[in-house]
């Protein structure tokens, strides 16, 4: 996966004639990182992924999409199968279907025991969370909330936050989010 995701990274990054300079100052992150990533020397967490993917101007459910070229709705059967992106401590499969360009990004998150979303994240929009197995440590600020099941939250992303799995116990959820520059 990781080989696959560099590819696809570097790839966009081309094709927004983008300088790897220019990816690494708009996230933050070294040059040598990006590269290392592009030549699946490193892999991306959920934080790194997230702000790649806002400085390249997608969502990151597009380095997950089982296509690029998205037209209407469709519905996805059997969310979970053998081809779902797993990368580290995490699975992330994109339910946005053939939607282009969607408002909403909705993702099923499987977070696997000791995985975290990074460090402290702030980006543009809206993230809500809906826990369907597990509890799921989010912290907003200094402010920590365990969710269980069916247990939800909306964080205005904007505000440093996190997200981890602090059980033996994968833990299931929901994720969408909505980029506030539209």
């Amino acid at each position: 996966m990781s080989k696959l995701l560099g590819e696809q990274v570097r790839e966009l990054r081309k094709k927004k004639q983008m300088t790897l300079k220019q990816v690494a100052e708009k996230t933050g992150f070294s040059i040598s990182f990006i590269s290392q990533l592009e030549h699946a020397k490193t892999s991306a967490t959920l934080e790194s992924l997230k702000k790649i993917s806002e400085a390249l101007g997608v969502t990151p459910s597009y380095f997950f999409s089982d296509t690029k070229a998205k037209t209407k709705s469709k519905v996805i059967r059997n969310v979970l199968n053998a081809s779902s992106g797993q990368e580290n401590n995490f699975i992330y499969k994109d339910l946005s279907g053939n939607v282009e360009n969607p408002i909403l990004s909705p993702n099923l998150i499987i977070l696997n025991p000791g995985g975290n979303r990074g460090s402290n994240l702030t980006h543009s929009g809206q993230e809500f969370l809906y826990v369907l197995e597990g509890t799921l440590t989010v912290m907003i600020r200094e402010e920590t909330y365990d969710l269980h099941p069916y247990d939800c939250i909306l964080i205005d992303s904007s505000t440093p936050h996190y997200w981890l799995n602090k059980t033996d116990e994968p833990i299931k959820f929901l994720c969408v989010s909505a980029n506030g520059e539209r």
